[in-house]
């Protein structure tokens, strides 16, 4: 009777994904793949807006990377995760890609303006429990999926760059603590 539950559990647990994480209930796997990259992931973080827990966000890279300088000039395959864990209008998602833009990439071109104008479009309401996945692959540009629904893809490097600056660059929009916990530190 023994080695049939043992047995049972065995199978059990091999069925379930492997997480390389877990932060506030929400969990991350260790691994992702876009295109034929395999990618691992780098750290996980929690946005926070005064005491209220947003998002968890993961992000995945094809190696470990603590420097979010060296992540954005790479032209490399990269992913971000965001998990809500708090419902969060489209409006206040758009605004904070906005916040983002403007203070990482204050001289930013007209055309990517409009990228961002296009990334809030794809945005929706989001609810606890909800993801939303960016996925950047050179040469095609970043996939934008919201709930399990692929929204679009952004071209260009300069746009992966902008984005990813919102979480890692060099003002990012959820905090110092945020960028330092996705890269790892």
């Amino acid at each position: 009777m023994k080695r049939i539950i043992l047995s049972l559990a065995l199978i059990a647990a091999s069925t379930l994904p492997l997480t390389a994480g877990t932060l506030v209930g929400v969990d991350m796997a260790d691994t992702t793949t876009i295109g034929d990259q395999d990618l691992v992931l780098n750290g996980m973080a929690l946005r926070k807006k005064f005491f209220i827990k947003v998002y968890v966000a993961g992000l995945y890279l094809p190696a470990k990377q603590s420097d979010g300088a060296k992540v954005l000039d790479d032209d490399t395959a990269r992913k971000t995760v965001m998990h809500f864990v708090f419902n969060v209008g489209k409006e206040k998602i758009c605004e904070g890609w906005n916040e983002g833009l403007e203070a990482n990439t204050p001289d930013a071109s007209a055309a990517l303006h409009k990228d961002f104008e296009t990334l809030c479009s794809m945005m929706e309401d989001a609810k606890k429990g909800e993801r939303f996945e960016f996925a950047y692959l050179p040469g095609t540009g970043t996939e934008v999926s919201v709930k399990g629904e692929t929204k679009g893809t952004i071209a260009g490097k300069e746009f992966a760059d902008a984005l990813w600056a919102s979480w890692i660059g060099e003002h990012p929009g959820p905090g110092e603590g945020f960028k330092s916990d996705l890269l790892g530190n």
